[in-house]
């Protein structure tokens, strides 16, 4: 069925200008009633517009001028006519004023309720300008400045009223940064995401694989929030498509590490914060304390003379750590060893390095072209993508050994992973020699250690067929730091491509009956030693749906 907008909409416009169709409509709607966000927003957010595509269908179906704002565009006279609370309210600037007759540059030119406002404010008859949403709030900031009595805009049922005040009456945004970083602390969040939606930013955090509300932020000063978070992690250069670092918060006189993540989005920039838990994969395999089986099977591993071997980890320092610890235990004697990538090759051992390319075509073509030189191992930090990883096997099929990394979380997901690539005929099953998957958990600390009656939810996603004597969560203490954890193990896979598997991987499309005919052969990967530290009280419910559940 049809999908109907009304006459005059944002979604008739752009409908009109074939930039988007019926489907699209659909889908932003579908958006639109969950998150409570505008269309232009919601379309934006699910990547199938721009911000500039919503202007210039404006612009042109309206027959209004598109214009990039400079300085010198804007007469003073005329700024003086509209108060800066209607400015930052409606996201508009004015321009200049002749006779009866004041000229703006707005984001929203559809917005009638901005225009009536201005019009009243002024006395004069408005004509309206498109511009960018960014460099609208530039320029009310240049022209307007700062008022003390001003408010950053904060609100959230998650802080008291005095916290909130506190907040709110910074502009710059370092009491919102703080008192968000407290909150992830307090309340065990896997992370916390700022998320431009037009005129507001929407924060929400994320724990035991749910995204929930925490508060939104007006979107006057969210630009001074963003360039207080980038001075946070000593990187100051916005305008990249994205970017990153490390922030250090001190959380009762004890020192917190958070990792921040920075991607250019259409009307500010999308953060998102989570605790930093450091790699620390040892130097040594024996460092690790595996079961006995699964070192067994990852020494055969590194005693191959051929094929290819699959890292599968989403963390990509921890990915190369891997990678190393089997180059340590591979004999690499008189062997030429060629790394493609910046990552792996960093322990005691040490190859010649070739970047590697971002694109995926680029990177494929570095792969092949390094067999000119004629290596005996070849590790590559990342082959996930189609044509890449078809290229690192068949780096192995012409008889070398190959590592090879795959930005992928989890053994169930890797393994579906392989069996798309073999539907799609992108490799030979044959020259696998095994999977490597792993997971980072996080124990808790003991002296803090206290008991725990998970909500039924939790129970729910744990779906234990037996549950253990108690539950236990940490509430943070001097002796870790306030972190509630005393240290960080690996959670292994190791999965041999034995005949017996190879046989029945080309045969199955569903990932269940490989795990089935792996368990009825006695197997047990990281599932079972998750379980195993949950029943004994070293982790906690969140800790393992997060980490092994999910």
């Amino acid at each position: 069925m049809a999908v109907q907008t009304k006459k005059g909409s944002l979604g008739e416009i752009l409908s009109a200008c074939n930039i988007i169709n019926e489907n699209d409509i659909a889908a932003a709607l579908e958006l639109q009633g969950r998150t409570g966000a505008r269309l232009g927003e919601a379309l934006i957010n699910l990547g199938i517009v721009t911000q500039e595509d919503i202007d210039w269908a404006l612009s042109n179906q309206l027959d209004l001028p598109y214009i990039r704002l400079k300085a010198d565009m804007i007469d003073p006279d005329a700024v003086r006519l509209v108060p800066a609370a209607t400015a930052r309210k409606f996201n508009l600037i004015p321009l200049i004023k002749a006779g009866g007759e004041l000229s703006i540059a707005m984001s929203d030119p559809l917005n009638k309720a901005a225009i009536a406002a201005v019009e009243q404010l002024s006395g004069c008859q408005v004509n309206v300008s498109v511009a960018l949403i960014r460099e609208i709030r530039e320029m009310i900031e240049a022209c307007y400045g700062t008022s003390g009595q001003e408010q950053l805009g904060f609100a959230s049922g998650a802080f008291s009223e005095k916290v909130l005040e506190t907040i709110n009456s910074d502009l710059s945004g370092g009491k919102l940064l703080d008192y968000l970083l407290i909150f992830i602390v307090q309340n065990r969040l896997s992370s916390l995401s700022l998320q431009p939606m037009g005129e507001a930013v929407l924060i929400n955090g994320r724990r035991i694989g749910v995204t929930r509300p925490v508060g939104s932020l007006a979107g006057t000063y969210y630009p001074d929030v963003t360039i207080k978070i980038r001075k946070s992690i000593g990187n100051t250069a916005s305008g990249e498509a994205h970017s990153g670092g490390l922030l250090t918060f001190n959380y009762r006189s004890h020192p917190l590490t958070f990792q921040i993540a920075i991607m250019a989005g259409y009307g500010g920039e999308y953060v998102t914060i989570s605790p930093h838990v450091s790699a620390n994969v040892p130097n040594r395999l024996a460092d690790l304390h595996l079961p006995a089986g699964l070192e067994t099977d990852f020494i055969r591993l590194a005693r191959s003379g051929q094929g290819i071997t699959f890292f599968a980890s989403r963390n990509t320092q921890e990915r190369d750590r891997f990678i190393d610890l089997m180059l340590e235990e591979i004999d690499t004697d008189g062997k030429n060893v060629i790394i493609l990538g910046e990552g792996p090759g960093k322990m005691t051992k040490r190859f010649p390095r070739i970047l590697l390319p971002r694109d995926e075509r680029e990177r494929a073509a570095t792969i092949m072209k390094a067999l000119d030189h004629a290596p005996d191992i070849l590790v590559i930090e990342d082959a996930t993508e189609g044509i890449p990883f078809t290229a690192a096997c068949r780096a192995a099929m012409l008889g070398k050994l190959v590592l090879a990394g795959l930005e992928i979380r989890g053994t169930h997901n890797a393994l579906r992973q392989l069996l798309l690539y073999q539907q799609q005929k992108y490799f030979l099953p044959f020259f696998v020699n095994g999977l490597i998957s792993f997971k980072g958990i996080q124990l808790l600390c003991p002296e803090c250690r206290v008991n725990y009656t998970p909500p039924a939810d939790e129970l729910t996603a744990m779906n234990l067929s037996e549950r253990p004597a108690a539950f236990y969560r940490t509430t943070g203490c001097t002796a870790c730091g306030h972190s509630g954890f005393s240290t960080r193990k690996f959670l292994l896979d190791v999965m041999l491509f034995n005949d017996e598997f190879l046989q029945l991987f080309q045969q199955s499309s569903d990932v269940a009956v490989l795990k089935g005919h792996l368990k009825m052969a006695g197997y047990h990967g990281l599932e079972e030693e998750g379980l195993r530290l949950l029943m004994a009280g070293n982790v906690s419910p969140e800790e393992y749906i997060a980490s092994v559940v999910l």
